[in-house]
């Protein structure tokens, strides 16, 4: 009786999930393209912006105009703009007026927002015309029947950030590990805000490209390339033309039911890496009997994936993950996108020797993710699923659930054409039951539900993408049978930091026994996705000890050569780039993380050029 009343609850809750997202998922495939077809419209700038604390707006209609409101830079996170608003994380209206293109006039219209944390409602002129939950994805609604043609239109955002345990990440929960302000049940500060572009974009109303799904290997010297295309509309049939390198391939198809995949073989291929990140550009054009209806642009790159016992082959070859966890973090910029600090982060990830990063902990912008693929990057693609628990209320279990899947179908429907792109990341952190901060108290058993879930989003990554490696990032303490279910075991260590306190010799000891232990036990690679230690920068002793930049270079040293002894170690990731912004806490000084070999202005401190002679032998 108790299994059906918990089924039923959850059969509810996926109907309350659908109607709180009105999202089609197949908008966000296509990043907006402007071409002769196509149109693009940037409404990121200075929009008009306004709290609701008191969650009245929608009631007295604040979708019509606001009044006694303030201006507010989008992208960017209102917690960083304004002297009054750090903490908080309630509802808040932004507001834009903007005319729409008379040549657009007779196409299909879309608004596309990059992200919005966490929920969001969208008002054209008044009318609600989609909501969204879930932070760090797109997502995008056809607006043309709300429009104003000649006048301006009014497009009105409403966000909110509360912080709860049936949400991703969590908050506000009850004996959980952090006891941080805001309450949030991981270690970074909670940002709100629209954090990247929001986009008005035209496809045209005969027919268009719906998605397009790439999928690439090579035999011997000849890549190929398969291209999975899905339309809407009249189209009959289309071309595909693939080149680079100094060749040219075309390939016409012909669509039945919308639909065509289409084989490109590629002599003497030029195989991405991060020694040579060489992209091909693929453009796909759809018509009729007479005309080009529609066409797009992007480029792919020609690589494998894949592990054998103890370690990562990218295009059939060993390779060693170099590089960090980081965050999309920048003072006064919050989580807002930011093209400079973009760039700078590249460049300085490339002068210590990097090749490669973890999206910890969500999805980064999507020109973060197109940059890589230029700057020859891999990237363990990781979904917001910090700080999950098993235990507690099941219809929160079962909502967290829920929310899991749908930023996976998101992420993956996004991302799934970069080269960058070699792992998926389904959680990181997640906790067991009375698992300490510090991950003390040993190895605990996984529950057997816990482990049901985890199979679950492993099993929808495979069925959406059987090309690319999945993951779980586990906890210290945590249980192995999580990261055992991966293709590779990545965790989270610390050992010399929060346990065995400096005692590095006691901490590389029991790395050996662990992680020995762990390969043993499941016989495939291991990844090392975040060690490190907090360092007050310009903090200097005679005598190495905790905080200063001493102590950090020995802690790396210590386990990047402690790797260097185990041939089942497949990548060292440092924890982190860069300093970033926490909550308020007693183990966090000044709300701010300082494992970083980089300032959160990003000055070197003494472990960047370390790592920086290390790296690059």
């Amino acid at each position: 009786m108790r299994t059906l009343f918990f089924l039923a609850i959850l059969s509810l809750y996926h109907l309350n999930a659908n109607s709180q997202s009105s999202n089609d998922i197949s908008s966000i495939a296509l990043f907006p393209q402007q071409n002769e077809i196509r149109n693009t419209f940037n409404l990121s700038g200075i929009w008009r912006f306004k709290k609701d604390s008191l969650e009245v707006g929608e009631k007295e209609n604040w979708q019509n105009g606001l009044t006694a409101y303030r201006s507010i830079a989008v992208p960017g996170s209102w917690n960083e703009q304004f002297t009054d608003s750090r903490d908080y994380l309630g509802m808040v209206w932004y507001e834009k007026e903007t005319y729409a293109p008379s040549p657009w006039r007779g196409q299909r219209i879309f608004i596309r927002v990059g992200s919005a944390t966490y929920a969001a409602k969208v008002w054209i002129n008044g009318q609600l015309v989609g909501k969204h939950e879930g932070g760090n994805l797109p997502f995008a609604f056809e607006i043309g029947s709300y429009l104003k043609w000649g006048s301006s239109n009014r497009i009105s955002i409403q966000v909110e950030n509360l912080l709860k345990p049936t949400r991703v990440p969590t908050g506000e929960v009850k004996g959980g590990p952090f006891t941080n302000f805001p309450k949030s049940n991981y270690d970074f500060f909670p940002y709100a805000g629209l954090h990247r572009d929001v986009w008005l974009y035209s496809l045209p109303s005969i027919a268009s490209i719906k998605d397009i799904t790439v999928k690439t290997g090579f035999t011997n010297t000849t890549g190929h390339v398969e291209v999975k295309i899905e339309t809407e509309g009249k189209a009959s049939k289309g071309t595909v033309i693939l080149f680079g390198n100094g060749k040219r391939f075309e390939v016409p198809f012909s669509l039945t039911n919308n639909q065509a995949t289409v084989n490109v073989s590629i002599p003497e291929v030029r195989l991405w890496s991060p020694e040579d990140p060489h992209l091909y550009t693929l453009d796909v054009s759809i018509s009729d009997a007479k005309t080009t209806l529609d066409h797009y642009s992007l480029e792919t790159g020609v690589r494998t994936i894949s592990t054998n016992n103890k370690q990562v082959l990218l295009n059939g070859k060993p390779i060693f993950l170099k590089g960090f966890g980081k965050h999309e973090d920048f003072p006064i910029i919050g989580r807002g996108s930011s093209n400079p600090v973009m760039i700078k982060d590249f460049a300085l990830m490339k002068w210590t020797g990097a090749n490669s990063f973890r999206t910890s902990h969500y999805p980064y912008d999507e020109e973060f993710m197109r940059m890589a693929d230029r700057e020859g990057f891999l990237i363990i693609d990781e979904i917001p699923a910090v700080g999950l628990y098993f235990h507690g209320d099941t219809t929160e279990l079962a909502q967290r659930q829920v929310i899991c899947k749908q930023y996976l179908n998101e992420l993956i429907t996004r991302d799934k054409n970069h080269p960058s792109v070699i792992m998926w990341c389904i959680a990181n952190e997640p906790f067991p039951k009375d698992l300490s901060v510090s991950g003390g108290g040993g190895d605990r058993s996984a529950s057997p539900k816990s482990i049901e879930l985890f199979k679950e989003l492993f099993a929808l990554v495979k069925a959406k993408d059987n090309t690319r490696l999945a993951t779980l990032v586990g906890v210290m303490g945590g249980p192995k049978e999580w990261v055992g279910l991966g293709d590779v075991m990545c965790v989270n260590r610390y050992y010399g930091w929060y346990t065995h306190t400096g005692e590095l010799a006691a901490a590389t000891k029991l790395l050996h026994l662990e992680l020995d232990g762990l390969h043993k036990a499941y016989n495939k690679p291991i990844i090392i996705t975040e060690f490190g230690a907090d360092t007050y920068p310009g903090m200097h002793t005679e005598q190495s000890e905790m905080f200063t930049e001493e102590f950090q270079v020995e802690f790396l040293k210590a386990y990047l050569d402690f790797a260097d002894q185990k041939d089942y170690i497949a990548g060292m990731h440092v924890w982190a780039f860069s300093d970033f912004k926490t909550g308020q806490g007693i183990i966090r000084f000044g709300g701010v993380n300082y494992k970083g070999v980089f300032t959160r202005d990003r000055k070197p401190k003494t472990a960047a050029y370390y790592l920086r002679s290390r790296w690059n032998k």
